[in-house]
């Protein structure tokens, strides 16, 4: 259903916007026009589906509230991605472009390229992310790598043709507030489920091939970077670069947390056999379920038996959690917790069934 209503979806995220921003309802339109919209749109795409079929009044509201869970989640997931790319750029183009100073990650290998070559940096930010978003679509999903591959190409956009002014000539400003809103760019892209560096991809695809951690395989990634701007460029450089990317990685630290972070999530609901079979089928995630007893309930009444789900993932895939329990049950209970360490069980995704 979620295919034959993919086409559908621009009418109602019109119908969202104009809801949400510069029509207000009492004024213009009722809110129940919206819904119609809604509801339209949703009946369409079932009669395309199943031309004779008559369409029950729920299988309507539940595609509908579906639709509507997925217009939500696009404009939240855009609205992160937007500003991750406009901050990345005032990294980019007001500090760390005019001065000649470079970064970690893939950023600053095509930071080194455009400084040494003068090939511009909007045609190498997609070119080198390239294979990486491949990576990605095996490793992570495929949505993931289209957004990303989006956001890169929006980021190589603004930064070839957007002006911005020379904030700042102070080498030492430059590198700490270049390297803040680059940190800043790709944390909020990463809390809109993209990347604009593809360095998270390619330490994530190594992290679970070997014993490596995700901040091994970016460390070591970026000493390689900068010893080549020390040779290449001056040791000086080199070591203002080491500052822009501890300032960055910080930053992406403190916005989303870590960006392969194992979180444990436990959902109460009841339905929790639905929530169970959307976890293993739709995210290849593993779960445990708990035996429990609800604790609303008078003293002397038997209170009522549920299973509980438990289930550990990284916080790339916590949105997507959200959004599939949202599905099934909006009065569900989720409890999460950061997870420091997880061995064994489907803590690695196992590859889903097409």
């Amino acid at each position: 259903m979620q295919t034959e209503l993919r086409f559908d979806k621009f009418l109602a995220a019109l119908a969202h916007f104009a809801e949400k921003s510069y029509f207000a309802p009492n004024k213009y339109m009722s809110p129940l026009f919206y819904q119609q919209i809604i509801n339209t749109v949703v009946e369409k795409a079932i009669k395309r589906k199943h031309p004779t079929a008559r369409l029950p009044k729920k299988l309507l509201e539940r595609e509908a509230r579906n639709l509507k869970l997925d217009l939500v989640q696009f404009f939240k997931d855009s609205l992160f991605i937007v500003i991750g790319v406009g901050c990345a750029a005032i990294g980019l183009r007001g500090f760390l472009l005019p001065n000649a100073f470079i970064d970690g990650g893939v950023t600053g290998i095509s930071l080194l390229t455009e400084v040494t070559t003068g090939f511009p940096l909007s045609i190498l930010l997609p070119l080198i992310n390239l294979p990486f978003m491949f990576m990605g679509a095996k490793t992570i999903s495929r949505s993931f790598a289209i957004k990303s591959m989006v956001a890169i190409a929006v980021l190589a956009i603004v930064v070839h043709f957007v002006e911005f002014p020379t904030i700042t000539e102070d080498k030492l400003l430059i590198a700490v507030f270049g390297g803040f809103f680059l940190g800043m760019g790709i944390g909020m892209s990463i809390r809109g489920g993209a990347v604009i560096d593809g360095t998270e991809v390619l330490a994530v695809w190594l992290s679970r091939r070997t014993s490596l951690t995700v901040g091994d395989v970016i460390l070591g990634f970026n000493l390689v970077i900068f010893s080549f701007g020390a040779y290449i460029l001056s040791m000086e450089v080199a070591l203002y670069a080491i500052l822009t990317y501890l300032a960055a990685s910080k930053t992406v630290d403190f916005i989303i947390d870590g960006i392969e972070e194992y979180v444990g999530v436990t959902i109460i609901s009841v339905y929790s056999e639905e929530v169970r079979l959307a976890i293993l089928e739709k995210m290849g995630r593993g779960v445990t379920l708990y035996a429990a007893k609800g604790g609303f309930g008078k003293r002397g009444e038997e209170l009522k038996s549920l299973d509980v789900v438990f289930t550990v993932i990284t916080r790339l895939e916590l949105s997507k959690l959200k959004n599939e329990v949202e599905r099934i049950d909006p009065d569900a209970f989720m409890v999460m917790g950061v997870v420091k360490d997880a061995k064994g069980g489907m803590i690695k995704k196992r590859p889903l069934k097409h």
